[in-house]
């Protein structure tokens, strides 16, 4: 049997159908669920600080933590000795008392919150066998004395100040209270033991190198910070647990970093005594980078490697200085090659440059740098231009991490320990190397120029960044192989069980990557390419990036930007996506086919005959011929009248005068619509996951044509459950197959109920292998043009 026929068989007459809106009113709260309901109620009153259009308000204030800071790096003892003077400027209306300081490394004691806090993953645990990393982690966490050695706190004048350590949190009680517009300087002075990054993990740390004795630093996190002190939060002074990552001010630095003398540096901020710690033939490749067409080696390889071999006596100082950051990470090695090319464009003019040991050759000398710019050149257009005059990737023990102008990235090629010329590495690495890059440097918008609360909303910086690493990558090349951003890649994780909403606390959030990561990248995916379109999403999220770089925004602060710069009520997408855990799952669940009613009783009644006609012959078929001519009361045989000697399907002249009466009430225009033939189908959708979405279908007709049509989420704003659409086509236009979400575009997590009439669906072990396939194929093809 065709479809055509089954829908023929289905047909009834189309005034005759009616959808009665009665459910609706009946539980509306259990029909609706609530989907359209405005986030107003859940999001913080708008006020002079930040008003209602998602803008910064027009009393809007942050505070100023400027620091000038003198550290010394001990290579023998692997620890960190220093002092700084931290001058903060109160420029909240708020009277202060007292200050909160983030001390961030004692996170390393053994008794710290975050080390006594961490639970055990029992799931990786085998029946009588603990994973040997967790068990290192576990041992050395004990024995290792980390965290700050406090030595000194005082006022500009040297005497001491009152203060308090709470765990990774230090308070500072003034002697006089800290009034609005007034500044107060003062002095730390700290050590501490820099931890084995392998070991322990961490945002930073330090790399031994057996081969030939030799560490490699990557210094981060490293001094007592300012606590951000806010219009919504007040101090946030939430305690460092290990995933909420920063909240942090703005300010300027001066920092001097003494190291031995055969080290190279690099650090956030601009050099300020290169004819100190470089040599001439340094500078002068350094000058030649800022207009070079590729990278240009500072530090060759073979001067790496002569710096390996012994070890400098003498100590240099490098001197940076950096305006308007809000953090500050340094790293040094004599083992580091160092290349650097400037790139200019728009408002940016910056020198981008990568810092990596032999053992990165040859891949980072090939990719570092050439990912540096690329990701400039992406954000740029869809944030702002980047405004630093550095760009700074380096290779060492941390995979992946961000600082204002600094990033810390792997990975490396394997090496033949027989031949070390010998370097391969896999595809894998290829772009794992390229995707860290454009990640970590991409972190240099969000959030360390749109300045987020990671302490507290992991995806603010994780997952908008996630979203636009997506896009730098797919510009990178064609098919580039991106992790995250594409509907499909979160399918799995959308329809998995122990599961928070994206507004979760970032201590508190399960599946960490794909939560905080991967849903909230491809959320804005999906808004951009299937919901806003394009052109309105690009100009409302480089809004949102332009009215909040270098402040800090909230949720509600987003939120509002992306409705407010694009006119589009998106609370729907918000609530759904951000605020729950369900997920998308829409089912056609069937199509009905109709043909326009006429009303003319001289058409109808022989129509309706035939198709009585045409049924089969049933019992309850010869019941009801046989009531036509006896009718039943009380279950006796009544006396048959004129009404039982005829048929059911004759026509009256009270049918006839009815008609009449009917047309005489159109319009021309109305008359002519009951004699058009037309196709007339209702579609039949179910909500089974929870997550209202908009309908994209493709039509297929049996005359070989096809059509896609996209009907807006709000189709589901009277029933989030169950909805139905209307098509009219022409008499030509028989449906054949219609498709729900046919390129995948909304995360939809069973396809098997997306096709009507239903089809075998391929599964994932198929799918894998046509793509393995195709892989192959394009390999082979490329050895083909090589050779």
């Amino acid at each position: 049997m065709t479809l055509h026929s089954l829908f023929r068989r289905l047909g009834a007459v189309l005034l005759g159908f009616a959808g009665s809106t009665g459910a609706f009113a009946a539980d509306p709260l259990n029909v609706t669920g609530d989907k359209f309901r405005q986030l107003e109620e859940l999001l913080p009153t708008p006020n002079t600080y930040r008003a209602a259009s998602g803008a910064p308000g027009h009393a809007y204030w942050q505070q100023q933590a400027d620091y000038d800071i003198k550290v010394s790096l001990d290579d023998d003892k692997q620890r960190i000795s220093a002092s700084e003077t931290i001058t903060y400027t109160n420029n909240s209306p708020d009277t202060l008392r007292y200050l909160w300081l983030q001390l961030d490394q004692n996170r390393f004691k053994p008794d710290s919150s975050g080390n006594l806090a961490a639970p055990v993953d029992v799931q990786s645990i085998a029946p009588d066998t603990i994973p040997f990393g967790s068990f290192r982690r576990e041992v050395v966490s004990a024995e290792f004395e980390g965290g700050y050695q406090i030595t000194k706190v005082a006022d500009a004048k040297g005497h001491d100040l009152r203060h308090t350590i709470v765990d990774t949190g230090m308070r500072i009680d003034l002697p006089q209270p800290l009034k609005s517009g007034d500044s107060v300087s003062f002095r730390v002075d700290w050590e501490y033991n820099i931890i084995e990054q392998k070991a322990l993990g961490g945002r930073s740390g330090y790399e031994y190198f057996e081969r030939d004795g030799n560490y490699l630093y990557e210094i981060a996190q490293w001094f007592p910070r300012m606590a951000a002190y806010n219009d919504v939060s007040g101090w946030q002074n939430k305690q460092f647990l290990g995933r909420g990552e920063f909240a942090l001010e703005f300010g300027d630095y001066r920092v001097a970093i003494e190291v031995p003398a055969d080290h190279i540096v690099a650090s956030t901020g601009v050099l300020q005594n290169p004819d100190d710690v470089l040599t001439r033939e340094q500078r002068a490749r350094l000058r030649q980078a800022r207009t070079a067409k590729k990278p240009v080696m500072i530090v060759t390889k073979d001067e790496a490697l002569e710096n390996e071999k012994d070890r400098a006596r003498g100590r240099k100082t490098w001197v940076f200085e950096a305006e308007n950051v809000r953090d500050f990470a340094w790293a040094s090695s004599r083992k580091f090659l160092w290349d650097a090319q400037g790139y200019k464009k728009g408002g940016t003019d910056t020198m981008a440059m990568s810092f990596y040991p032999e053992e990165g050759t040859p891949l980072w000398d090939k990719y570092s740098t050439e990912a540096i710019i690329h990701t400039m050149d992406v954000y740029n257009r869809y944030s702002f231009d980047y405004p630093y005059p550095t760009s700074i990737s380096v290779n060492g023990p941390v995979g992946g991490m961000e600082y204002p102008m600094i990033t810390f990235n792997g990975p490396r090629p394997e090496i033949d320990e027989e031949d070390r010329e010998k370097r391969t590495y896999s595809r894998r690495t290829k772009y794992g190397l390229i995707s860290v890059i454009i990640h970590e440097v991409g972190h240099n918008y969000y959030p360390m120029i749109v300045n987020s609360d990671e302490r507290q909303w992991t995806w603010m910086d994780e997952g908008l960044n996630t979203y636009v690493q997506f896009l730098a990558e797919q510009e990178w090349e064609e098919k580039y192989p991106s992790r995250r951003g594409d509907a499909r890649k979160i399918v799995e994780y959308m329809k998995s069980e122990n599961q928070v909403p994206i507004m979760t606390n970032s201590e508190s959030i399960l599946q960490f990557g794909n939560n905080a990561y991967g849903k909230p990248a491809t959320a804005l995916n999906i808004l951009r390419e299937s919901i806003m379109g394009r052109e309105l999403f690009d100009f409302a999220f480089r809004e949102y990036a332009q009215r909040w770089k270098f402040k800090r925004p909230m949720p509600a602060d987003f939120f509002r930007t992306m409705e407010d710069a694009s006119g589009m009520d998106l609370d729907w997408f918000w609530r759904g996506w951000f605020y729950t855990t369900d997920h998308v799952d829409i089912s056609l669940d069937q199509v009905k086919h109709y043909t326009v009613g006429t009303k003319n009783p001289d058409v109808e009644g022989p129509w309706k005959r035939e198709k009585f006609e045409q049924e089969p012959e049933t019992v309850t078929k010869q019941k009801n011929r046989a009531q036509r001519m006896t009718r039943i009361v009380d279950g006796k045989p009544e006396l048959a009248d004129f009404y039982n000697e005829h048929d059911e399907f004759d026509v009256s002249n009270e049918d006839r005068n009815s008609y009449r009466g009917m047309l005489e009430g159109l319009d021309d225009w109305e008359k002519d619509l009951l004699n058009v033939e037309s196709n007339v189908y209702v579609l039949d959708f179910s909500n089974i996951g929870g997550l209202v979405m908009p309908l994209f279908l493709k039509l297929d007709y049996e005359d070989g044509s096809s059509e896609e049509l996209r009907i807006p989420a709000e189709i589901w704003t009277r029933n989030a459950k169950n909805t139905s659409k209307m098509l009219v086509r022409g008499k030509d236009k028989i449906l054949k197959s219609v498709a729900l979400d046919p390129h995948w575009e909304t995360a939809d997590t069973n396809v098997e109920n997306n096709y009507y009439p239903r089809r075998i669906i391929k599964s994932r072990l198929e799918l894998f292998k046509e793509e393995e396939s195709r892989n192959l194929m394009k390999d082979w093809e490329v050895e083909l043009k090589e050779d």
